[in-house]
């Protein structure tokens, strides 16, 4: 049955076993491990690549050049027989009128109706028909497949954590299948950002299972919905971006909840720039300080010459706060795009992602902006080397928040120092701030609306190539970038 059900779609089969067509009766002993012998012009060989596919009672092997195809067969299959158990336990009745459900499909039968009403591709009548043959059709002539993604990819993995190094450009990961409710989007750019550091070097904080596809924002084109995105109104074809898990990879299999449709206006480079530092500035500005800064008030925000709170600034400024922003020397030129009302300019560290804060007196200079009574909010994502300087030049019931350790994580200490000025303090991650769509939805729709218009600036200072991985995160570990960066896919 197995054997008829493979020819029927054209693949040339060899099968070897003792079963005959008898009956259960004559079908004992089946034969394992058996050797073709086809001789020297003509062999039997399973290569790298090849695919295994199997079940209880058989294992077919399939060249390579055709495992894409039969991926499709399968993956469609089990969707629409997903889609059948869903439908009759909604609607029960007898299943026998959906079957069988091998290509083509009439979209009058009552398949065809129920997979369009769920927004479901299929092989149909719709499509060409193939010329009539006197031999089996060539599978894939005539009929409309599903998905063009291969069964692997170029993808950057770590193996083990470490340094920059320890990022391996793997031409041959496998790709991601696909469970409802998610869509499968081939990536043309993911965003690199320091947090993607600190899940390479690893940590307690910052610990994924090895391997793993490093990287957590990407965009790119819908190659593959399955019927729960689809309901989501999602489909092939459409320009995304999103923020998950793994995506310095060609494809990645992403929940439709996630995904951030990309609007005409906006280039899909500053989409994906968005995804993390994008959003994680519009909630650091909008929420993170709990409305304890109000608008017409002051702001500290430290490293403004790149990266997020580049982004911080400009938008701290839209919602009319007043801005005293640091960067250090050789990216002065960057707050002509942030705006930011005072800038305070340290000298650098060489081979550091951060300033050297110690070469000004940042908190004399703060207290003179404000008439010596400090700022209501200060944002910092350089840690342990601005924890001293950021609480001291809080306001009374001012706020610090800290979102980041490019210098270190801030140490530990003792809650009644923050008692001199009734002190503040918060240490926020991004997913608590997107925790539902509608959040989500709402930072994108805010974000998007800034680009189009052109009341936000976003900054790409350098694009890598996948296979320059290793690069592009020296680059940021060096403190070299005035504004975002991508690996281009």
């Amino acid at each position: 049955r197995d054997t008829d059900e493979i020819l029927s779609y054209g693949f040339p089969c060899f099968s070897h076993s003792t079963t005959a067509k008898q009956g259960p009766a004559a079908m004992q002993p089946w034969e394992c491990n058996g050797v073709i012998e086809l001789g020297q012009t003509n062999p039997v060989v399973v290569r790298p690549g090849d695919a295994i596919i199997g079940d209880q009672d058989g294992v077919v092997v399939v060249p390579a050049a055709a495992a894409e195809k039969v991926y499709e067969i399968a993956h469609f299959r089990e969707t629409v027989e997903g889609i059948i158990k869903e439908e009759l336990v909604k609607n029960p009745g007898p299943p026998g009128k959906y079957y069988p459900f091998k290509p083509p499909i009439k979209p009058e039968s009552p398949l065809g109706k129920l997979l369009d009403s769920k927004g479901v591709k299929y092989y149909s009548t719709r499509a060409a028909p193939a010329p009539r043959r006197s031999t089996p059709a060539r599978f894939g002539s005539g009929r409309r497949q599903l998905s063009t993604a291969p069964p692997t990819m170029r993808a950057v993995v770590i193996r083990e954590n470490g340094p920059a190094e320890s990022l391996k450009y793997e031409t041959g990961f496998p790709t991601p299948s696909l469970a409802d409710g998610q869509v499968l989007v081939k990536n043309e750019y993911t965003g690199i950002n320091f947090i993607d550091t600190y899940f390479r070097k690893g940590g307690p904080a910052y610990t994924q299972q090895l391997p793993f596809v490093s990287g957590q924002e990407g965009g790119g084109t819908i190659v593959d919905v399955t019927p729960k995105a689809a309901a989501a109104g999602l489909a092939a074809g459409q320009r995304v971006a999103y923020s998950v898990l793994g995506t310095y990879c060609e494809y990645t299999a992403v929940p439709a909840a996630k995904v951030v449709q990309v609007p005409d206006g906006v280039g899909l480079e500053q989409a994906v720039a968005c995804m993390t530092q994008g959003f994680t500035a519009h909630y650091l500005t909008n929420h993170a300080h709990a409305g304890l800064v109000k608008p017409g008030e002051w702001m500290l925000i430290h490293g403004v010459g790149g990266g997020t709170c580049q982004w911080a600034a400009q938008m701290a400024k839209l919602k009319g706060y007043k801005v005293i922003g640091t960067c250090p020397k050789g990216k002065e030129g960057v707050d002509g795009a942030t705006a930011c009302d005072e800038l305070i300019v340290t000298d650098t560290i060489a081979g550091t992602p951060y300033e050297d804060y110690s070469s000004v007196d940042i908190v004399g200079k703060v207290m003179e902006v404000t008439n010596g009574e400090g700022v209501k909010a200060v944002i910092d994502g350089i840690g342990a080397s601005t924890v001293d300087i950021s609480l001291d030049s809080l306001a009374r019931r001012g706020i610090f928040v800290t979102f980041g350790n490019a210098s270190g994580a801030v140490p530990a200490f003792p809650p009644i120092r923050l008692i001199k000025k009734s002190l503040f303090m918060t240490r926020p991650k991004m997913l608590d701030y997107v925790s539902t769509r509608e959040e989500l939805m709402m930072r994108a729709d805010e974000v998007f609306g800034w680009i189009a218009s052109g009341d936000l600036k976003v900054g790409i200072d350098k694009t890598f190539d996948l296979e320059d991985a290793v690069a592009g995160h020296q680059y940021l570990e060096a403190g070299k970038s005035k504004g975002k960066l991508l690996y281009k896919i």
